[in-house]
Protein backbone atom coordinates (compact mmCIF):
# COMPACT_ATOMS: atom_id res chain seq x y z
CA UNK A 1 0.00 0.00 0.00
CA UNK A 2 3.09 2.17 0.75
CA UNK A 3 4.47 1.98 -2.26
CA UNK A 4 1.38 2.50 -4.63
CA UNK A 5 0.68 5.74 -2.70
CA UNK A 6 4.14 6.99 -3.09
CA UNK A 7 3.73 6.60 -7.00
CA UNK A 8 0.61 7.89 -6.80
CA UNK A 9 2.23 11.24 -4.90
CA UNK A 10 5.10 10.94 -7.75
CA UNK A 11 2.52 11.09 -10.75
CA UNK A 12 0.51 13.97 -8.78
CA UNK A 13 3.73 15.67 -8.92
CA UNK A 14 4.20 16.08 -12.97
CA UNK A 15 1.99 18.95 -13.82
CA UNK A 16 3.87 20.96 -11.22
CA UNK A 17 7.11 20.90 -12.83
CA UNK A 18 6.55 23.80 -14.73
CA UNK A 19 6.00 25.77 -11.60
CA UNK A 20 9.14 24.45 -9.79
CA UNK A 21 12.74 26.07 -9.50
CA UNK A 22 15.43 25.40 -12.11
CA UNK A 23 17.64 22.62 -10.42
CA UNK A 24 16.12 19.55 -12.27
CA UNK A 25 14.88 16.45 -9.88
CA UNK A 26 15.68 13.05 -11.34
CA UNK A 27 13.15 11.20 -12.79
CA UNK A 28 11.27 9.06 -10.70
CA UNK A 29 12.59 10.21 -7.25
CA UNK A 30 10.48 9.66 -4.09
CA UNK A 31 10.59 11.42 -0.84
CA UNK A 32 8.81 9.71 2.20
CA UNK A 33 8.75 9.21 5.76
CA UNK A 34 11.09 6.06 7.05
CA UNK A 35 9.19 5.51 10.37
CA UNK A 36 6.22 7.25 10.13
CA UNK A 37 2.73 6.79 8.80
CA UNK A 38 -0.30 8.15 7.91
CA UNK A 39 -2.47 7.44 11.76
CA UNK A 40 0.42 6.81 13.45
CA UNK A 41 0.02 7.71 17.41
CA UNK A 42 3.42 8.54 18.77
CA UNK A 43 4.96 9.86 21.69
CA UNK A 44 6.95 13.65 21.99
CA UNK A 45 9.62 14.29 21.25
CA UNK A 46 9.23 12.42 17.58
CA UNK A 47 11.84 10.94 15.90
CA UNK A 48 11.23 11.56 12.36
CA UNK A 49 13.45 9.83 9.65
CA UNK A 50 13.61 11.43 6.26
CA UNK A 51 13.78 8.74 3.21
CA UNK A 52 14.38 9.79 -0.48
CA UNK A 53 15.01 7.01 -3.25
CA UNK A 54 16.58 8.32 -6.99
CA UNK A 55 18.75 11.61 -5.50
CA UNK A 56 21.28 11.98 -3.08
CA UNK A 57 21.12 14.63 -0.19
CA UNK A 58 24.00 17.52 -0.14
CA UNK A 59 24.04 20.17 2.21
CA UNK A 60 22.44 23.79 1.19
CA UNK A 61 25.07 25.75 -0.96
CA UNK A 62 26.80 23.11 -2.20
CA UNK A 63 25.96 22.23 -5.91
CA UNK A 64 25.67 18.69 -6.76
CA UNK A 65 23.67 17.53 -9.79
CA UNK A 66 21.00 14.91 -8.60
CA UNK A 67 20.91 16.39 -4.77
CA UNK A 68 18.99 18.55 -2.48
CA UNK A 69 18.30 18.63 1.24
CA UNK A 70 14.67 17.94 3.32
CA UNK A 71 12.58 20.33 4.92
CA UNK A 72 9.77 19.45 6.94
CA UNK A 73 6.36 21.21 6.59
CA UNK A 74 4.56 20.88 9.95
CA UNK A 75 0.94 21.99 10.87
CA UNK A 76 0.94 23.91 7.63
CA UNK A 77 -0.66 23.73 3.96
CA UNK A 78 0.66 21.62 1.81
CA UNK A 79 3.34 23.30 -0.69
CA UNK A 80 1.79 25.23 -2.94
CA UNK A 81 -1.84 25.33 -1.53
CA UNK A 82 -1.00 28.13 0.69
CA UNK A 83 -2.00 31.55 0.82
CA UNK A 84 1.47 32.00 -1.37
CA UNK A 85 0.20 28.77 -3.40
CA UNK A 86 1.87 28.39 -6.74
CA UNK A 87 5.02 31.06 -6.22
CA UNK A 88 6.46 28.89 -3.57
CA UNK A 89 7.07 26.56 -6.02
CA UNK A 90 9.62 29.27 -7.06
CA UNK A 91 10.88 30.79 -4.40
CA UNK A 92 13.49 30.16 -1.34
CA UNK A 93 11.28 28.30 1.06
CA UNK A 94 11.17 30.30 4.43
CA UNK A 95 12.75 28.58 7.81
CA UNK A 96 9.82 29.28 10.54
CA UNK A 97 8.15 26.72 13.00
CA UNK A 98 6.28 25.46 10.86
CA UNK A 99 8.39 24.56 7.41
CA UNK A 100 11.79 23.82 9.19
CA UNK A 101 15.08 23.26 6.96
CA UNK A 102 18.01 20.80 7.11
CA UNK A 103 20.75 22.25 5.17
CA UNK A 104 23.37 20.58 6.84
CA UNK A 105 22.41 17.41 4.89
CA UNK A 106 20.61 15.70 7.71
CA UNK A 107 18.02 12.23 7.37
CA UNK A 108 16.66 12.53 10.67
CA UNK A 109 15.12 14.64 13.91
CA UNK A 110 13.46 14.78 16.88
CA UNK A 111 10.48 17.28 17.41
CA UNK A 112 8.99 18.19 19.96
CA UNK A 113 5.42 18.37 19.42
CA UNK A 114 2.08 18.92 21.77
CA UNK A 115 -0.50 16.17 22.63
CA UNK A 116 -3.13 15.95 19.58
CA UNK A 117 -2.70 15.48 15.59
CA UNK A 118 -0.51 16.70 13.84
CA UNK A 119 0.55 16.92 9.68
CA UNK A 120 3.66 16.44 8.00
CA UNK A 121 5.24 16.71 5.09
CA UNK A 122 8.48 16.64 3.28
CA UNK A 123 9.61 18.99 0.52
CA UNK A 124 13.21 18.68 -1.45
CA UNK A 125 15.10 21.49 -1.50
CA UNK A 126 17.80 22.48 -4.19
CA UNK A 127 21.14 24.24 -3.22
CA UNK A 128 19.21 27.48 -2.02
CA UNK A 129 16.11 25.84 -0.57
CA UNK A 130 13.96 26.03 -3.81
CA UNK A 131 12.07 22.98 -4.93
CA UNK A 132 13.26 21.12 -7.38
CA UNK A 133 11.52 20.97 -11.08
CA UNK A 134 9.90 18.72 -11.00
CA UNK A 135 9.22 19.50 -7.45
CA UNK A 136 10.07 16.24 -4.90
CA UNK A 137 7.67 16.16 -1.69
CA UNK A 138 6.38 13.65 0.22
CA UNK A 139 2.50 12.80 0.98
CA UNK A 140 1.17 14.71 3.53
CA UNK A 141 0.42 12.43 6.51
CA UNK A 142 -1.73 13.02 9.70
CA UNK A 143 0.04 11.49 12.84
CA UNK A 144 -1.47 12.08 16.55
CA UNK A 145 0.87 12.89 19.80
CA UNK A 146 -0.52 11.27 23.05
Amino acid sequence: MRKLTLVAATLMMAPLAALAGGTPAAPDTVQYFGNLQDGDTVQSPVKVIFGLTGMGVAPAGVEVENTGHHHLLIDRPALGEGEDGAEEFNMNMPADDNLLHFGKGQTETMIELAPGAHTLQLVLGDKDHIPHSAPVFSEVITITVE
